[in-house]
């Protein structure tokens, strides 16, 4: 069993605004759109390095879609940001009409998502932006897991043609990631290979994952573990290869179960190996206020809960 260290709690929108930094060095073409919250979602270095690449756009989402959209077409990569729930559902018609349809090379890059924005409350929680995502054609979904795997994220999808929704959080998390790991989009990474289930996880739970594994393992369960960065495009082959050796597989995510990686997840194991699945995930509900660690707690969104799924979908098989 492969032991992960966590080399110190790191916030993943810090990593997303080290990575837009290092960019915007790197490649002339990047430029930075904010809706008022520059200092949120850690864009001030680029901001300050390049004042003539960074637009304030103010409390004006919708307009800075339409921006970004237009700006591809002389040339730029424009990289969004403000809170997800403000990237997604605040201006849907507008990543629709003006980005997804035209295949717009535009990232959108959306922090504070999920339960663990915390006290902000359930109008601000959304956890239906995957879903909305990743039913739009041609669009590309990330959800990182720490720091380290936001930054690179952050990298690779200025070389990747097309819009991206690039989702990450507010809160410190465990970095357990390499630092200069390599980041493919569409590529799910194994962490740890085991025989009797299987734990797809994404964003904040791959950690949980992981944790529960080693308490599987104390157990005598033999636990495989995969972090699934990006959901679409999915990798069903990573999946179904895993499947069909644990026989059992349980999902994880701070996220609605409804149009979540878990309904990815299950619709690929229906076409192609159908196979007994537990899913953690929000149960069709709002979030609400309270710090991050009482609200996953709550919405059993945590290694506890992920244990206690993997015991119930190995008596399944």
């Amino acid at each position: 069993m492969k032991i992960y260290e966590n080399t110190g709690s790191k916030d993943t929108r810090s990593g997303f605004g080290d990575g837009l930094t290092e960019l915007g060095q790197k490649n002339k073409n990047v430029v930075a759109l904010c809706a008022d919250l520059t200092g949120s979602l850690k864009m001030n270095a680029f901001a300050d390095n390049h004042p003539e690449r960074f637009f304030q756009v103010g409390i004006a989402e919708a307009n800075m879609m339409g921006m970004a959209a237009g700006m591809t077409i002389g040339g730029k990569i424009p990289f969004t940001g403000t809170f997800a729930n403000f990237s997604t559902g605040r201006v849907y018609d507008q990543i629709r009409q003006s980005i997804a349809y035209s295949d717009k090379n535009v990232k959108i890059c959306a922090s504070h998502s999920g339960l663990t924005l915390g006290e902000d409350g359930a109008t601000h929680q959304i956890l239906e932006d995957i879903g909305l995502m990743k039913m739009l054609p041609g669009m590309t979904v990330i959800n990182t897991c720490d720091y380290n795997q936001t930054k690179a994220a952050t990298l690779a999808i200025a070389e990747h043609h097309g819009p991206v929704y690039l989702r990450f959080g507010r809160p410190k998390v465990a970095n357990f990631t390499p630092e200069k790991g390599e980041f493919k989009i569409g590529k799910a990474v194994v962490l740890q290979e085991g025989t009797d289930v299987t734990i797809i996880a994404t964003g904040h739970l791959v950690w949980e994952a992981l944790e529960a594994a080693k308490a599987l393992n104390e157990k005598g369960i033999s636990a495989e573990v995969i972090n699934i960065h990006t959901i679409k495009p999915l990798d069903e082959e990573a999946i179904i290869q895993s499947a069909k050796k644990t026989g059992c597989v349980v999902t994880a995510e701070e996220h609605n179960f409804l149009g979540g990686l878990g309904e990815s997840v299950a619709r690929t194991l229906s076409l192609n190996c159908p196979t007994p699945q537990e899913f953690v995930a929000t149960n069709d509900t709002f979030g609400e206020s309270g710090t991050p660690e009482q609200l996953l707690e709550k919405y059993g969104l945590n290694a506890e809960n992920i244990t206690l799924k993997a015991e119930k979908v190995i008596k399944r098989k």
